[in-house]
């Protein structure tokens, strides 16, 4: 009988991805307390100021410089899902728009033609420390959405719809849509440019929390769906009586059914499905085109136009740290979690 296994390999800060994905970024930070001005109270005297991504230490300032995270940078022909499980983002754009977000809400932006913005990490909590982990999904786009307009909207994490799934033996597995279906749960509408707007494409964003010996089914798609699971907590599951342990991406065949079997710890994984964009891809940095002449003219174009230029008056901008959670929209709507 035929593996569903393609591959496992060991899980690093950047997952290995698969069409229609370009890349993915595991953030798991543990800040110190905060010292008032959303700065931590104290720095690693060993940070590479600028360019921090040592994964030796507890925490990075990544191109932070007082507040940890990523100053206003450009984007083109692409997508990011930002999936917050822990701490808060302050999100601001070109388009003058902005937020904050976090402990599990999503940031889905279409870059489209291109867009600056940035990703500010705010330290929040000066009584204890500040953890902070995030996924962060780029989802191509095919050829003919490339230069769409960029457009962005949070996911609450209220309205994001969350399936209890519970196994023979009553044991439970919870099942996190981000994106994608499973047993007629709705998933929340996809940007309107994005690949996985239309829904024979197949993108399943999903998180999954299985309870200690749980079992949990992965559906049968089709047999040119891309299949990534990330097994990023946990200690270890069984699949087709293999064991792996956590810190693993397992690449499954998407044609069959897969039985996860979860070990005797609660474990946690990302799904990353869908139908492969076969389209060529250049990427170079901030960019992902389908030609290098494409690349080429991608940095040419910001450094004429920066893609409509910076408003903020920072390059880092954050929010007053007693500000909630918000999301900012052209035309001058403000959108909040259910409850604030």
């Amino acid at each position: 009988m035929k593996s569903n296994i393609i591959e496992v390999g060991k899980l690093g800060f950047q997952l290995q991805v698969l069409s229609p994905y370009i890349i993915c970024f595991h953030h798991r930070d543990l800040f110190p307390a905060g010292n008032g001005r959303m700065e931590p109270s104290s720095y690693i005297s060993t940070r590479l100021k600028g360019n921090d991504f040592r994964e030796d230490v507890p925490y990075r300032m990544y191109h932070g410089d007082k507040i940890p995270g990523f100053p206003y940078h450009p984007h083109r022909g692409f997508e990011t899902i930002t999936v917050v499980l822990k701490g808060m983002i302050d999100h601001a754009d070109g388009l003058s728009l902005s937020g904050r977000y976090g402990d599990g809400d999503v940031q889905w932006m279409t870059a489209g033609k291109g867009l600056q913005h940035s990703e500010m990490f705010p330290v929040l909590d000066t009584a204890k420390e500040n953890p902070l982990e995030l996924f962060q999904i780029w989802l191509n786009l095919p050829k003919k959405n490339k230069f769409v307009d960029p457009y962005y909207k949070m996911l609450w994490r209220e309205d994001i719809p969350v399936f209890l799934h519970k196994d023979e033996s009553g044991l439970l597995t919870t099942l996190k849509i981000i994106n994608g279906t499973y047993n007629n749960t709705t998933y929340l509408e996809a940007n309107p440019d994005s690949w996985a707007y239309d829904s024979k494409n197949h993108v399943n964003i999903w998180l999954l929390e299985m309870a200690p010996n749980a079992t949990f089914t992965l559906p049968a798609i089709s047999s040119t769906l891309n299949r990534a699971l990330y097994f990023y907590e946990g200690d270890s599951i069984k699949i087709e009586n293999q064991k792996i342990a956590a810190k693993s991406y397992i690449y499954l065949d998407g044609e069959n059914e897969t039985v996860l079997e979860n070990q005797d710890t609660t474990s946690y994984l990302l799904l990353l499905d869908g139908e492969p964009i076969n389209e060529p891809v250049a990427a170079y940095g901030p960019f992902v085109m389908n030609t290098d002449q494409e690349i080429t003219d991608a940095y040419n174009d910001y450094k004429k136009t920066q893609f409509g230029g910076w408003p903020w008056d920072s390059d880092e901008p954050v929010h007053p740290v007693n500000r909630g959670r918000f999301a900012t929209y052209s035309g001058g709507k403000t959108s909040y979690p259910p409850e604030e």
